[in-house]
C-alpha cells in the first residue's frame, strides 16, 4: 500500500523500456503459436510454398524469360521475402494493442511499446525464415552470389519500415471502426500479391502498365533490391527516395492519428472488438 518510489536515471529508464519491448516482442512472436520453434517453422513453410507456387506458375505460363538474367529462384525469393516482410509487418502493427486494450492497464506499457514490439516480432520471424531458406538453398542446391548484400538488406529494411508506416495508419483508425480496418488490411495485403510487382521487372514493363504499380512503395523497394542483388540489372523506373517519402508521410499521419485516438479513447470501445 505504502511504497517509496525510487527516482530512476535516464539510462535506467531506457533499459527498462528496452526490457519491456523485448518481453512484448517475445509475446508477439509466440502469439500465433505457443511453441516459438513451430511458429518459425510455419513461417518457413509458408515462404517455401510461395516460392514453389510461383516457380511452377512461371514454368507453366512460360514467364521465365521475363525474369532477370541470373539465378531464377533467387529472383523469386527476392520479391517474396520483401513482400512477406512488408505485409506481415502491416498486419502485425495494425493488430497491435491499442489504447483501449487491457494490456494498457499495466504500467509502464503504452501504445508505442506495443507498436515497436509488434514490428520487431514480425521482422525477427521474416529475417530468420528468409535467412534459413537462403542458407539451405546455398548449401544444398547451388551457391548464390548477391552483388551488394548491404544494399539488398537495406531494401528489406525499407520494406519493413514502410510496413510499419502503413500499419500505423490502420492502427490509428482501428478503434473508430475495427471491422472496416480488418477488411482494409486484408484487402491491402491481398492486393499486394499483384501490386508489389514481385512477379515483374519494372524495366521490361510498358508505360501504360507501369502506372498501375509505381504508386506502391513496396514495388519500388523490390525493384531496387533486385538491382542490388543482380549484377545484370539496373532499375531505371523506380527509386529509393519514393518509398522513404511515403514511409515518412505514413509515419507522421499514423503518429498524429494515434495521438488523437489515444486522447479520445474510451474503454467502451473494447466491447466492439
Amino acid at each position: 500500500m505504502f511504497q517509496q518510489r525510487r527516482r530512476k536515471t535516464t539510462t535506467q529508464g531506457a533499459f527498462d523500456i528496452l526490457e519491456l519491448i523485448y518481453h512484448a516482442s517475445v509475446r508477439n512472436v509466440r502469439k500465433n503459436h505457443g511453441n516459438a520453434v513451430i511458429g518459425l517453422l510455419l513461417n518457413l513453410v509458408q515462404t517455401v510454398l510461395m516460392v514453389a507456387v510461383f516457380w511452377v506458375m512461371f514454368e507453366l505460363l512460360g514467364m521465365r524469360r521475363n525474369a532477370i538474367r541470373g539465378d531464377f529462384l533467387l529472383y523469386l525469393m527476392s520479391g517474396i521475402f520483401l513482400f512477406f516482410t512488408h505485409t506481415k509487418t502491416v498486419g502485425a502493427v495494425a493488430g497491435a494493442d491499442g489504447p483501449t486494450s487491457p494490456m494498457m492497464k499495466h504500467a509502464p506499457m503504452n501504445t508505442i511499446i506495443s507498436i515497436t514490439s509488434a514490428a520487431l516480432g514480425a521482422l525477427y520471424l521474416q529475417l530468420l525464415a528468409g535467412g534459413m531458406v537462403l542458407f539451405f538453398y546455398h548449401a544444398a542446391v547451388t551457391p548464390i552470389t548477391i552483388e551488394d548484400p548491404v544494399g539488398a538488406l537495406g531494401m528489406l529494411m525499407l520494406s519493413w519500415v514502410s510496413g510499419i508506416g502503413v500499419g500505423m495508419v490502420f492502427l490509428a483508425i482501428k478503434p473508430w471502426s475495427p471491422d472496416l480496418v480488418r477488411i482494409l488490411v486484408q484487402v491491402y495485403q491481398r492486393a499486394n500479391m499483384i501490386a508489389s510487382g514481385k512477379m515483374f521487372v519494372a524495366n521490361t514493363m510498358p508505360g501504360y502498365l507501369l502506372v498501375f504499380f509505381d504508386w506502391n512503395p513496396l514495388f519500388h523497394a523490390i525493384d531496387q533490391a533486385r538491382g542490388f542483388i543482380f549484377i545484370n540489372y539496373n532499375p531505371h523506373y523506380t527509386s529509393i527516395s519514393y518509398p522513404i517519402y511515403v514511409t515518412l508521410v505514413c509515419l507522421m499521419v499514423g503518429l498524429m492519428g494515434e495521438f488523437y485516438t489515444r486522447r479520445h479513447a474510451s474503454i467502451s470501445w473494447g466491447a466492439r472488438r
